[in-house]
């Protein structure tokens, strides 16, 4: 885990604990059913939100917003060992992949294939119920 060491933090006593980030969903119902049913995350719903907890990398918190407007940009990547398995049990569990042309161009499975052309990583974005953008990426071997 990189350090974020610098003269401003050497000069405060501030101690940050825990970091996690967050986006809004506007229904926390279909939200849970979502993440937890559809997608298998542990999935515990609060009186503030949903917060995902992820074994290896910390928690995500999903919020409910009454004007919420999904966000533009992917605000949740995927780790998955084998893309292809994911694409295809996820839409086996109703998942419908986006399709994308020019520099991001998807495949007929709905994955980029950035390894392949040496362009990045394998990846393949779809929506939750509230339209903000996730994706699986594929672990690329060390």
């Amino acid at each position: 885990m990189a350090k974020a060491a610098t003269k401003a933090q050497n000069e405060r006593a501030t101690t940050f604990t825990e970091a996690f980030s967050s986006f809004s969903v506007n229904d926390l119902e279909k939200a849970e059913e979502f993440y937890s049913d559809i997608l298998g995350l542990e999935a515990n719903l609060t009186n503030e939100g949903l917060k995902l907890e992820f074994e290896n990398s910390g928690s995500v918190f999903i919020y409910p917003k009454d004007d919420h407007q999904p966000a533009t940009f992917t605000v949740l990547n995927l780790k998955v060992p084998d893309i292809d398995a994911a694409v295809d049990d996820l839409g086996r569990r109703g998942v419908s992949f986006e399709e994308y042309g020019g520099e991001i161009e998807t495949d007929d499975k709905g994955i980029f294939r950035g390894a392949k052309k040496s362009n990045g990583p394998n990846i393949a974005w779809f929506k939750d119920p509230a339209g903000n953008i996730l994706s699986v990426i594929e672990e690329r071997a060390s």
